[in-house]
Parts: C-alpha cells; sequence; structure tokens
C-alpha cells in the first residue's frame, strides 16, 4: 500500500494526462479565438491601423497552436510531478492564467475593447510569467517550454498597445463594421 510507483507507472501515468490536458489546453485556447471572431476574418480588426511589426495573419493561428500545446506538455510534466513542493500552487497559478489568456479574445476582438484588452494581457503576463517560474522549480524543461509563450505574450502586448495608440477612434471603427451604411 505505501509503496512507490514504478517507473513505469509513473509514464503511464503522464500519458493519460497528457492525453487529456494537452488537447484541452489547446481546444479551449483556440475555442476562445473562433468565437470571439479573432483575427482577419474580423472585420473590425481587418479595419484597424496596424504597426508595420505586426506578424502576418496566417502566423497567429500556428503560434497560439504551438503555444498552447507546449502549455498543454509543460502543464503536464507539473500534475505528473506528484509529491513536488508547490505543486498545487503552479497549477493553481497555470488555471488563472490561462483562464485570464481565454478572456482577452473576447474583450478584444467580440467586445472591441483595446485599453481593457491591454490591461488583461499585462496581468496574463504577470501571472504566466509567475507560473513559468513556479513549472521551472519543479521541473526545468516544463519552465522552458512556457518561454515562448511569454516571448509571444510580449509581442502581443506591443501590438495591443500600439493598435490602441494608432486607433483612437476604434469605437467608431466597430459602429461602422457593424452597420457598413454609417459613415464617420
Amino acid at each position: 500500500m505505501g509503496e512507490i510507483a514504478s517507473q513505469g507507472q509513473i509514464r503511464m501515468a503522464g500519458l493519460r494526462w497528457g492525453i487529456v490536458l494537452v488537447p484541452l489546453v489547446l481546444l479551449l485556447g483556440l475555442a476562445s479565438g473562433r468565437l470571439s471572431n479573432s483575427g482577419y476574418g474580423n472585420g473590425w480588426f481587418a479595419a484597424l491601423a496596424k504597426p508595420g511589426f505586426t506578424p502576418p495573419g496566417w502566423m497567429f493561428g500556428v503560434a497560439w497552436s504551438l503555444l498552447y500545446l507546449m502549455m498543454g506538455v509543460a502543464l503536464v510534466m507539473i500534475v505528473s510531478a506528484r509529491g513536488a513542493r508547490g505543486r498545487g500552487r503552479a497549477i493553481g497559478l497555470f488555471a488563472v492564467q490561462l483562464a485570464l489568456n481565454l478572456a482577452w479574445s473576447p474583450l478584444f476582438f467580440a467586445a472591441h475593447r483595446i485599453w481593457p484588452a491591454f490591461v488583461l494581457i499585462l496581468l496574463i503576463l504577470g501571472f504566466a510569467a509567475a507560473t513559468a517560474w513556479a513549472f521551472w522549480n519543479i521541473r526545468r524543461a516544463a519552465g522552458l517550454l512556457m518561454l515562448p509563450y511569454l516571448a509571444w505574450l510580449c509581442l502581443a502586448a506591443a501590438l495591443n498597445f500600439e493598435i490602441g495608440r494608432m486607433n483612437p477612434a476604434a469605437a467608431e471603427v466597430a459602429q461602422m463594421s457593424r452597420n457598413p451604411h454609417v459613415t464617420a
């Protein structure tokens, strides 16, 4: 009853968690974007002025898919680290940053709230950095898997800021995208 699990049992537990958590994180992330009509298919977003460092539209879907996959793998590594000190806190931080992340697309793309979305992305960045640090302290590979996400969040925050700065009349653009017969 008090036996330690074998390496095979530990690997199988990790595999079971991976089969559930990796697709779950990916699907939640993609659903948030899809349900919010994110990207260039969104008439409001397409009409906004964007900074010169904006990546091409196709890159967002590829990048976010890879980031959500890496985040899911990192989470599995932590969930599988049974008995690790700080594991519960790390999982909690991950859940908070993921929930905040999932709220960003609806706020930006669906509600057209550029500045509140910028504040939100700064919160996401803070919680994601805390998550990466907590993951690093448990399993370094899990912390490393979070670094591309942190880098992309920095780019996303810069884009969000510049789009807000370049589009002070974004609310009017939103109104015009809903009703093309309205002129400014």
